[in-house]
């Protein structure tokens, strides 16, 4: 299944999330320790050659040195003529070694002749003839007495680098720049950081992907976002299934098949839906009959509770989100970012914190991950935040990560932001005291999700 309100155990209403919280056949995970295991669990994939177009963005893994001189020959920086010695000058065809006063046509880029000292650009020559009426180049329109000086317009070899020099360090993120210096070089690929090849696996025969749904179906909604958000989170989007609800489809997702230049092997399957423990839930029977073992299985947070993690022995990991979107936007980013964060060499994020703009009771057992818009610098908690929503999480600054004794208004809350959003903001140097809400004042304030639209516009 891939979205909501979905169908089966593995998709429950936005309000319930048909979850366990805790009171299954083991104990979840906390949110903090999830996230840390996906961290601890992947080493970073090995460095390799990537294809330049392929580099953009990527972390250069070894030192890129000139192969030979840049440019590696001398060459005309002005259309016109090479030319030798003071002029006028007896024209010959391009390509032959020039005698003193003997010139040859030549092009921005085009080899300097062997003989030849100078460029004279083509404004500065006019053609005329000598007293036996033979053509000959001589100075004319914008040329100045003297020109063309001895070296005038000659991009000399080795002028931008010499061959072994230092063009680009190790450890830079590739921009297109680099790619164009490197091509330049001779270079049609670069030594990379590893990075995390990932494949969609997208179930539920229930799921249209355009036009609107008829009763009884829904609308992927994984399909245009997922491989986005993969990518922001540091992976490489690789191939994309989609198959229905049977085991024999699920298992045959997961199978890696012959890999090629356009699906290269997958490091990571993230499979959605599937993930609970009824009938039609195959994310756990599937590993088990492929001989993977389970990393994670189930998180004290919600949304997102039955999120499972698991390594297949030919070193794939497999993370299973739940069925409702924003559930699986809060695993992605709780369990999913630490995995491909370790797997591409990256580190894990360390999480921020927001001062709360409503009151929120506690829950125990559990951390609440609720989307915040910035209100009046305060992060307000989203209305529309149900597990199967979009709304909130669509114009959210960030994601409070609440824990389970709930957070007062004006007081602190450990905070993330978006993938595709900017920073949290720097928290500001305490205030005096007189200044800080006190409990009383702070229970005035709002509870629970706020209304942005009345205080936006």
């Amino acid at each position: 299944m891939t979205e909501g309100p979905p169908q089966g155990a593995d998709h429950p209403q936005p309000d319930s999330d048909n979850e366990d919280h805790g009171h299954g056949h083991h104990a979840d995970h906390l949110w903090a320790e999830a996230r840390q295991l996906a961290f601890d669990c992947a080493t970073p994939i090995p460095s390799g050659p990537a294809a330049l177009k392929d580099s953009l963005g990527r972390i250069l893994a070894s030192d890129v040195h000139a192969l030979q001189d840049l440019p590696h020959y001398a060459s005309s920086a002005m259309d016109g003529w090479a030319v030798n010695g003071s002029g006028p000058w007896i024209l010959v065809e391009p390509g032959h070694r020039l005698a003193p006063h003997q010139a040859s046509p030549i092009v921005t880029g085009g080899l300097v002749p062997p003989g030849a000292k100078a460029v004279l650009r083509s404004e500065s020559g006019i053609m005329s003839t000598d007293d036996d009426g033979l053509p000959v180049l001589a100075l004319g329109g914008t040329a100045k007495p003297g020109d063309p000086r001895n070296g005038q317009h000659i991009r000399k070899a080795g002028e931008e680098a010499e061959e072994g020099e230092l063009l680009i360090k190790a450890g830079v993120v590739l921009n297109p720049a680099h790619l164009a210096l490197a091509a330049l070089a001779g270079r049609d690929e670069l030594e990379v950081l590893g990075k995390p090849v990932v494949k969609l696996l997208l179930t539920g025969s229930e799921v249209v992907t355009s036009g609107i749904p008829a009763p009884g179906s829904v609308r992927d909604t994984y399909g245009p976002q997922l491989g986005a958000v993969v990518e922001l989170l540091g992976g490489i989007r690789g191939g994309q299934v989609k198959v229905g609800d049977s085991y024999e489809e699920w298992l045959a997702g997961l199978d890696e098949g012959e890999p090629t230049a356009e699906t290269p092997p997958a490091d990571v399957v993230i499979t959605t839906g599937g993930t609970g423990k009824s009938g039609t839930d195959h994310f756990r029977r599937a590993v088990a009959e492929l001989g993977g073992r389970l990393l994670i299985d189930g998180i004290a947070m919600r949304p997102g509770h039955p999120a499972v993690l698991a390594e297949l022995p030919d070193g794939r990991f497999v993370l299973g989100l739940p069925g409702n979107p924003l559930a699986a936007m809060m695993v992605l980013f709780t369990i999913g970012a630490p995995l491909l964060a370790a797997l591409g060499h990256g580190k894990l994020d360390e999480v921020g914190e927001v001062p709360c703009g409503a009151i929120l009771d506690a829950d125990p057992r559990r951390t609440r991950l609720l989307p915040f818009r910035f209100v009046y610098g305060l992060a307000s908690p989203a209305q529309h935040a149900g597990s199967g929503m979009m709304r909130g999480l669509a114009s959210a600054d960030g994601v409070m990560v609440v824990p389970p004794h709930g957070v007062q208004m004006g007081e602190s809350v450990p905070a993330f932001p978006l993938p595709w959003g900017p920073p949290l903001p720097q928290p500001k140097p305490q205030e005096d005291k007189a200044k800080k809400p006190s409990t009383r004042s702070a229970r005035k304030g709002p509870s629970g999700p706020v209304d942005w639209s009345a205080l936006t516009g």
